[in-house]
């Protein structure tokens, strides 16, 4: 299998500055080939004496119709690489790029400049989202004199690929972020009540910060899914959100451990009291938030059932 790391971004994001830094750490230096493909040209090139003294051939894809499995073997057979970096086109929808079957993508990273983020993510978003939804680590860079946006930007992004670990860099480093100060509730507090808005930034903030929340006692309103062959001694409390757009939602939900939950029908609106637990758990397989409920009870539907991120 031939490993292979992609590079999003959109223009002059900052990639080929990130791509440079990687290729001149002695941890990525290897004694083969490494073949760079080139979606496009940026105003930024690449010195070649970071190229010569990483073994690294470069090669450029500017038509995303010309970047297809058999282009791509072709630049593998004429350099015979023992890995792949590809810096990728954010103009061109990441949706319809195929790998051949034989190469492994052993990282996706996107790099945002904090600067235009606002303007992608209201013009773009679709395309933005394609990019973000399988990366595993996301960059903001140039967040210079943009503090008081960066929890925005955050929750954004988290409300399309909860996963991903993302870092925010001014010009003097990584950014130290705590966000407390923006939850739209007072963390001091035993129990939460949280409205629409309170359950979602809930939701995300606890895949981040869960030490923040255990113990803690939490209220909200949920519909009700029961995963299939689930044992009728939990279900999942959680609330439908638009990740990008209309196309594309997502069922934001954690598990709750009840006694009860046989007596409850999926999409059942119900009011949830629960603590909070960090708890391994077989479908997240590994430790997570799981919530032990104190009470459910009837609840009525809420006049906007979706949750927006927007």
């Amino acid at each position: 299998m031939k490993s292979v790391y992609i590079i999003n971004g959109f223009l002059e994001s900052g990639k080929t500055e990130f791509i440079s830094f990687t290729l001149s750490q002695p941890y990525f230096q290897t004694k083969g080939t490494t073949l760079l493909i080139l979606c496009e040209e940026g105003e930024n090139e690449y010195d070649s004496e970071v190229l010569k003294k990483s073994h690294t051939v470069v090669e450029l894809v500017e038509d995303e119709e010309e970047m297809t499995s058999a282009k791509m073997i072709e630049l593998e057979k004429k350099h015979k690489p023992e890995r792949i970096i590809i810096e990728y086109n954010g103009m061109w929808n990441f949706k319809n790029f195929k790998m051949p079957w034989h190469w492994k993508l052993e990282q996706q990273i996107t790099i945002i400049d904090a600067s235009t983020f606002q303007n992608y993510y209201t013009n773009m978003r679709s395309l933005l989202a394609e990019m973000l939804r399988k990366s595993e680590l996301i960059i903001f860079n140039r967040c210079d004199g943009l503090l008081d946006q960066l929890s925005s930007f955050k929750r954004n992004v988290k409300a399309v690929n909860p996963q991903a670990e993302i870092i925010f860099e001014d010009k003097n480093g990584e950014v130290s972020q705590l966000f407390e100060e923006d939850l739209p509730y007072d963390l001091k507090d035993e129990e939460l009540k949280l409205d629409d808005y309170g359950y979602g930034i809930f939701y995300l903030d606890a895949m981040d910060n869960l030490d923040r929340y255990i113990g803690k006692t939490v209220t909200f309103v949920a519909m009700v899914l029961k995963p299939e062959g689930s044992d009728g001694t939990y279900f999942v409390p959680g609330r439908m959100a638009m990740t990008c757009c209309a196309d594309d939602m997502a069922f934001l939900g954690y598990a709750c451990k009840y006694e009860h939950s046989d007596a409850l029908e999926n999409k059942d609106w119900v009011e949830v009291t629960a603590t909070v637990h960090e708890e391994y758990w077989k479908d997240y397989n590994s430790e997570g938030p799981v919530l032990h409920a104190l009470r459910v009870t009837p609840a009525k539907k809420p006049k906007d059932e979706i949750l927006n991120f927007a």
